[in-house]
């Protein structure tokens, strides 16, 4: 039946269906799949650690610090989790693998290579989790699409040219064993499955893709490992070794051979982690040392407010007998080779000296200081080759410890370490700053930058040419979007009721 209007009644089915379009559009962006990845804190605010628990966890980690094609998709994952210095907290992700898929949690980890989870059957995992997160056990059997790898394939050599795989035993299965420096340790043998992505295009189109890649399946694991406390399935490698998921993916032509991170540095925390290179026109870039298994850059200089520190820049080189200097986002805080510690404190500590009273707290250079913020501290500068600059502010080297009659305790962030000619740039500089590891163009780079805020990042299409997709914050918690979601739903499904009426009542 054809549609009758009174005189200047139709006005009021236009005002309707074009708040109905609005409202549809805002629906699609607020409401569609997140384009960035919400990190969120996984324990209470109130827990406080203590900076020399801090550094000892940093030392615990440290020695688990153990690569082309043309794509068009940017992968995310969804990311929960803290490493807030003042916290005891860690960075997790959700992965999906096998037939039909399952998910499982595992902690990000850019200080190693390999994606492994528990297996059923595994002795000592937790069969619990203090994150409040389900423990999900793989099973090979279950899957329709899982194989086991051997010896004899190619995959299996191209783990143990980087210690991440061997052969041994009588079954002539692909093995591993990872024993940490804390003394906990996993063992288990590697298996083909199919991972489950969601990726976004050019276009801002979001699909899922899937892709065979080789992982681990625990069955041992041993010391903190086995604790619940901060239990999760496993642990994802965020390296750059043949075995690395990235490195699987980019080489299918799944993902981008590059991935970046920025993360907010307040007290709320969060951020963004997407496989692909976010694009910032203040972004600087230094090479990768070839041939490391980490992520080795090189630092020449460091300077204190704009003087360049008397340090011999061999302090910082990588070579046979000296770690050099590794950005690894896993580690808490940051740490300087034994020869550029002292220069660097006694170069802060001269600057100040006039506005605040020095003192040792517990082994670490402090200060008091009356204000409750930094400002009076100078600037820092790392310089690396290449020209690129990282210009650290005070608070990306100072950690406020407490008070003392009324004034503020702020201690040296960064730590000596002795013997190992080692530097290890973590979260403490990494903060606030987007961060890309490009690997195919073997470089870092990094721009100061508001991680509250939206990203572009780069993606190449099969005609080779360059693309963005724009990644905004999301805020707040993932309950509040989906609240902010159904409202608008309801509001939609209210004026297309209301738009019916008006279109019954005028028939």
């Amino acid at each position: 039946m054809q549609a009758h209007f009174l005189a200047g009644k139709p006005v009021i089915l236009t005002i309707s269906a074009t708040v109905i379009t609005l409202l549809l559009q805002t629906a699609f962006v607020l409401c569609g799949f997140p384009t960035t990845l919400t990190l969120e804190r996984a324990f209470p605010t109130n827990h406080h650690v203590e900076l020399s628990e801090l550094k000892d966890r940093d030392s615990l980690r440290h020695p688990r610090i153990l690569q082309q094609a043309s794509v068009a998709s940017v992968v995310d994952f969804p990311v929960q989790g803290t490493y807030d210095p003042y916290r005891v907290g860690l960075y997790f992700t959700r992965v999906q693998l096998g037939s039909p898929p399952k998910e499982y949690y595992v902690q990000i980890d850019t200080g190693s290579d390999v994606l492994w989870v528990s297996c059923n059957s595994c002795k000592g995992c937790p069969r619990s989790s203090g994150l409040q997160l389900p423990i999900q056990f793989y099973d090979p059997s279950s899957s329709s699409t899982a194989s086991l790898i051997y010896c004899s394939d190619q995959r299996c050599s191209l783990g143990t040219q980087a210690s991440d795989s061997n052969c041994s035993g009588q079954n002539n299965q692909c093995s591993y064993t990872f024993q940490y420096g804390d003394g906990s340790g996993t063992s288990g043998f590697y298996v083909s499955d199919q991972i489950h992505l969601d990726t976004v295009s050019g276009d801002s189109t979001f699909s899922n893709a899937s892709a065979s890649i080789v992982f681990g399946c625990s069955m041992s694991q041993t010391g903190d490992l086995t604790k619940s406390d901060r239990a999760v399935d496993g642990i994802f490698g965020f390296g750059q070794q043949g075995l690395s998921v990235i490195a699987q993916l980019s080489s299918q032509g799944v993902a981008p051979d590059a991935f970046s991170h920025c993360l907010v540095g307040n007290g709320a925390g969060g951020g963004i982690l997407v496989l692909g290179q976010i694009m910032e026109p203040s972004m600087v870039y230094t090479p990768l040392i070839p041939s490391q298994p980490h992520y080795n850059i090189n630092l020449l200089s460091i300077s204190v407010n704009g003087h360049t520190l008397s340090i011999d820049p061999s302090m910082f080189a990588t070579s046979t007998s000296r770690g050099g200097t590794i950005i690894d986002s896993g580690t808490t805080l940051a740490y300087l080779t034994e020869e550029a510690f002292d220069p660097f404190v006694d170069a802060i500590t001269q600057s100040v000296s006039q506005s605040v009273r020095p003192l040792i707290s517990k082994g670490n250079q402090c200060y008091l200081v009356t204000s409750s913020t930094p400002e009076i501290f100078p600037t820092v500068s790392l310089n690396f080759a290449g020209g690129a600059s990282m210009v650290l502010r005070p608070q990306d080297y100072l950690l406020q410890q407490n008070s003392v009659g009324g004034a503020a305790v702020w201690c040296i962030g960064f730590q000596k370490i002795r013997g190992q000619g080692i530097t290890i740039l973590g979260d403490l500089v990494l903060k606030d700053r987007i961060v890309v590891y490009d690997l195919g163009g073997q470089r870092i780079g990094w721009a100061n930058y508001d991680c509250t805020k939206s990203v572009n990042v780069s993606i190449t299409s099969s005609g080779g040419r360059s693309e963005y997709v724009n990644a905004g914050q999301i805020s707040g918690s993932a309950s509040l979007q989906n609240t902010r979601c159904s409202l608008i739903l309801v509001i939609f499904v209210a004026l297309w009721l209301q738009l019916s009426v008006v279109i019954v009542v005028f028939s």
